[in-house]
C-alpha cells in the first residue's frame, strides 16, 4: 500500500477497557510506519491511553485533541471523550468497562457521521456489560445499522474467504423462523452490492449454505430448505443473480468448494463463523457491509483471559485497519466511476491498453 497525499482518518473505538482493546490498538503503532498509511483517531482520553501505554511499556507518543476534526497527520490522535479516570480491572466484565466502551463508540460514530473520520475500526466490546436503557443492542452491527442507515450484513472477510450471515446474533432456536424469502433477498443483495462496490468484483458468485443438515435431504431432515430457501434462490437465479446452492455445510469447507466462490452466505452465526475462524483466524476481519459508512473490527472478542498480560496478538486489528482503508478506496472509486461514465470508459481503455502491452 502506498502513501497518498491525503491520508485516510481511521476512527478507533476503545472497546471494553478491561479487555485487550487498549493493547491491540496501541501495539501496531509502535511501528511508526503505520502512520504512513493512515491517521489514527482514538476515542477515549489522554489519561486512559497513558495508562495502557505505561502498563504495557509501549514506546510511542500520542497527541490529545478535543474533537476528531482537529486530528493531525503523522501522529496518534486521542479524542478526550471523558475527563474522569475510570477504574480498569483487566479480565473482569464490569459495568464500568461497558459504560466507557459505549461512550467511546457513540463518540466515534458521531465523528464518522460528520465525516471527521473516514472509516471506523471498533475494538471488541462485552455484549452483556454494554447493556443499559440507553444501549440495548446485541452488538455493534445492530447499533451501527440504526445510526448509519442501510441494510446491514455481518460480513467476515479475509483475502481468500468472505462469509456473510443470514441471521447473526440470535439464539439458534430462533434462526429458522427468521429466515424468510424477503430476508434472503435482502442479504444476498447486500452481499452482492458489497462485493462489487467494496471489493471491486464485477460479477461475484455467491454460495448459500443449507439451513438443515444435508440441506434437509429433500425434506427428510426439516422442510425449511425445500419450502423457503430453494424457492428464493431459484427466483434470484431467474433474475440473473449468480447465486448457487443450498450446499450442505458439513462438507462445503472441508472440500475446498468455498474457493470457487467470491462470497458465502451462512444461515446462522456458528455455521459461518466456526469455519471462518478455523481457516482465517488472526487474519480475518469483521466488516459491516450495507451501511453508508465503512466499519471494520478484528475477528475476535475481548479475550478477558489474557487481558493485561501483554499476550494479545494485534494482527487481526491491524488487518481491520488495512481492510477498512482498501474498502474505503474501492468504494470511493466505484462511486466516482458510476457518477462519471466517461471516466469509466477511459479507465476501461487504459486497462485494455495495459493488457495489450503486457501481451506483446
Amino acid at each position: 500500500m502506498q502513501e497518498t497525499a491525503q491520508k485516510i482518518k481511521v476512527g478507533i473505538s476503545i472497546g471494553d477497557l478491561n479487555g485487550i482493546g487498549g493493547e491491540i490498538i496501541l501495539k501496531p503503532f509502535e511501528d511508526k510506519r503505520m502512520l504512513d498509511f493512515c491517521t489514527p483517531v482514538i476515542f477515549a482520553s489522554n489519561k486512559t491511553i497513558s495508562f495502557f501505554k505505561n502498563h504495557f511499556n509501549f514506546n510511542l507518543k500520542f497527541h490529545g485533541i478535543p474533537e476528531a476534526s482537529k486530528a493531525i497527520d503523522n501522529r496518534i490522535n486521542v479524542v478526550n471523550v471523558w475527563k474522569e479516570v475510570p477504574e480498569i480491572e483487566f479480565g473482569k466484565p464490569t459495568e464500568t468497562g461497558g459504560k466507557y466502551a459505549v461512550q467511546s463508540l457513540r463518540a466515534a460514530v458521531e465523528a464518522l457521521k460528520k465525516e471527521d473520520v473516514d472509516i471506523l475500526v471498533t475494538a471488541p466490546i462485552h455484549k452483556k456489560t454494554v447493556q443499559s436503557d440507553a444501549f440495548s443492542f446485541p452488538g455493534h452491527t445492530d447499533f451501527l445499522a440504526q445510526e448509519l442507515g442501510g441494510k446491514s450484513l455481518m460480513f467476515m472477510v479475509s483475502d481468500t474467504l468472505k462469509v456473510g450471515l443470514l441471521t447473526d446474533h440470535v439464539p439458534v432456536k430462533d434462526a429458522p423462523s427468521l429466515i424468510t424469502k424477503e430476508r434472503i433477498f435482502d442479504k444476498i443483495q447486500a452481499m452482492e452490492d458489497s462485493l462489487k462496490r467494496d471489493f471491486a468484483l464485477r460479477a461475484p458468485k455467491i454460495a448459500v449454505l443449507g439451513i438443515n443438515p444435508h440441506s434437509g435431504d429433500e425434506g427428510v431432515i426439516g422442510e425449511e430448505d425445500e419450502t423457503v430457501l430453494k424457492p428464493a434462490l431459484k427466483n434470484l437465479v431467474e433474475k440473473g443473480h449468480l447465486v448457487f446452492g443450498p450446499y450442505a455445510a458439513d462438507t462445503f469447507f472441508a472440500s475446498d468448494n468455498y474457493l470457487n466462490f467470491d462470497g458465502i452466505l451462512a444461515c446462522y452465526h456458528d455455521q459461518g463463523l466456526i469455519p471462518f475462524k478455523t481457516l482465517a483466524f488472526g487474519k480475518g476481519v469483521n466488516f459491516t457491509a450495507g451501511l453508508s459508512r465503512v466499519r471494520t473490527s478484528p475477528d475476535h472478542g475481548t479475550a478477558f483471559d489474557i487481558a493485561g498480560k501483554g499476550l494479545a496478538n494485534p494482527d487481526s486489528f491491524k488487518e481491520a485497519i488495512f481492510t477498512g482503508i482498501r474498502i474505503y478506496r474501492n468504494r470511493t472509486e466505484y462511486e466516482e466511476l458510476n457518477q462519471n461514465p466517461l471516466k469509466k470508459q477511459h479507465l476501461k481503455r487504459e486497462k485494455k491498453a495495459g493488457a495489450r502491452a503486457r501481451n506483446k
